[in-house]
């Protein structure tokens, strides 16, 4: 049953991208495939629209955007230049690392690679935009929020997801999302950016079937 509901969704996002001109529905990877599920100018377009549902959604004077390492700050940082472009306010952007937050943290070896946490201002009475790439359980979410909580009590808090996948294991829902994918068994969703991949996009990956 998993196999072919795997096998439907790539179906379906084939089917997508034949319609949309994107480049071929299914690249071969290492251990499997991957299946455009937004090419780079769509990825664009999608970026510009949440930055204009976030304009929209409350004042902007005060927005901060916080993203959360290692895509979802380069995410942020493209939001904040196109809310510039179009409101022509510098968005002050930060960037979470939420390690040492993750109710997992214990199980994750002795030596856990810990990033940079960047937050440029005080929170305190702010409205905050927490941008990732993409939304799964909620868990990275939730550690996000604690780790926020450090940095003073904002007025209020969104979030904001390139994708979401569905899947959730906590009651966390995105204000702003690009584009829901339905995700079968033994696939994953992967965003691409430039600074970390040396693209942008967003893709279906589906482990090799054994046998």
């Amino acid at each position: 049953m998993g196999a072919l509901i795997a096998r439907q969704v790539s179906g379906i996002l084939a089917a997508q991208s034949a319609r949309s001109g994107l480049p071929s529905a299914q690249e071969s990877t290492e251990g499997g495939t991957r299946t455009p599920v937004l090419s780079e100018e769509e990825s664009k377009a999608t970026l510009a629209r949440l930055a204009d549902e976030v304009g929209k959604g409350g004042e902007i004077n005060d927005l901060v955007l916080v993203g959360i390492r290692r895509r979802g700050d380069h995410l942020a940082a493209r939001l904040a230049s196109h809310l510039l472009s179009r409101h022509e306010t510098d968005v002050p952007t930060g960037s979470l690392d939420i390690t040492l937050y993750r109710d997992d943290f214990a199980q994750i070896g002795p030596r856990p690679i810990i990033g940079v946490t960047d937050i440029p201002v005080d929170l305190t009475d702010r409205r905050v935009v927490v941008v990732d790439d993409v939304l799964f359980t909620g868990r990275t979410i939730r550690a996000a929020l604690n780790e926020l909580a450090d940095f003073g009590r904002p007025r209020r808090i969104e979030l904001c997801v390139l994708i979401d996948r569905g899947g959730r294991e906590l009651p966390i829902h995105a204000d702003y999302v690009g584009t829901t994918v339905e995700v079968g068994v033994g696939q994953r969703v992967v965003v691409h950016v430039p600074e970390e991949d040396g693209e942008l996009g967003a893709f279906l990956e589906s482990e090799q079937e054994a046998g």
